[in-house]
């Protein structure tokens, strides 16, 4: 009889087996999420696709189909091009997008951007999410370009992330935040509200189901009135 299997598709109480020692070696730090050193440059990717091109061609042996077939004969560079693309957040830092984009300004109030569009991919099956996320700073005399928000946006989003913000949440999605002196805010709140087709399109199938995640930083999570302000604005 065969053994039980979990959602991983191994059987229950096992385990993938572990990567080789030289493959774990090449892997390299994540960094500090704000100089920190880029897990890929452009001629890792160059590098890296024949063998990422090879990989989809078994994937496609493996599910039965003929890579050699009309439609296939290209697939595999696509697939491995196209996800390149959509791990693009691997190639760049903070520093890169924030270029020197920091304002003195005479103001202390609220700066909310929402309705960021989000497309990243899900970690467990390698499946999208895509949704909105809504960040809101009280900027501590110096303000930030607004585009840039959205620039930080992308670079974490274009990584492989979980269901929810992982626990190193502020280099992820606030990596300017307010434990980082002289950076910009004193407080700092992202919002998330995906739609997982790990949940949609396989598991559960539920169709209109969305998750929202949100970090509160600083007097965001201190204070209920400013936090209140903030889930108000984003909802108007």
């Amino acid at each position: 009889m065969e053994a039980a299997r979990g959602c991983n598709g191994y059987p229950r109480q096992e385990r993938p087996p572990p990567a080789p020692a030289a493959e774990r070696a090449r892997i390299p730090p994540a960094g500090d999420g704000w100089r920190g050193e880029r897990p890929r440059s452009e001629e890792d990717n160059e590098l890296s696709l024949p063998g990422l091109a090879a990989a989809y061609t078994s994937i496609l042996r493996a599910l039965g189909e003929d890579p050699q077939r009309q439609g296939l004969l290209k697939t595999p560079w696509r697939a491995a091009t196209a996800m390149q693309f959509f791990t693009k957040g691997y190639q760049e830092t903070i520093a890169d997008v924030l270029n020197d984009a920091i304002f003195d300004e005479d103001h202390d109030e609220m700066v909310i951007v929402k309705d960021i569009d989000m497309f990243s991919l899900c970690e467990h099956h390698l499946v999208p999410f895509v949704g909105k996320v809504h960040i809101g700073y009280l900027p501590n005399k110096q303000v930030l370009g607004l585009s840039k928000l959205a620039r930080i946006v992308e670079i974490y989003s274009r990584r492989l992330q979980g269901f929810v913000p992982p626990p190193q949440c502020k280099a992820h999605l606030s990596p300017w935040g307010c434990s980082s002196p002289g950076h910009i805010p004193c407080a700092d709140c992202p919002l998330l509200s995906p739609r997982h087709m790990c949940m949609v399109m396989r598991g559960v199938q539920k169709m209109n189901s969305k998750t929202v995640t949100s970090t509160m930083l600083g007097v965001f999570r201190e204070d209920p009135k400013t936090r209140e302000e903030f889930l108000t604005l984003i909802r108007s």
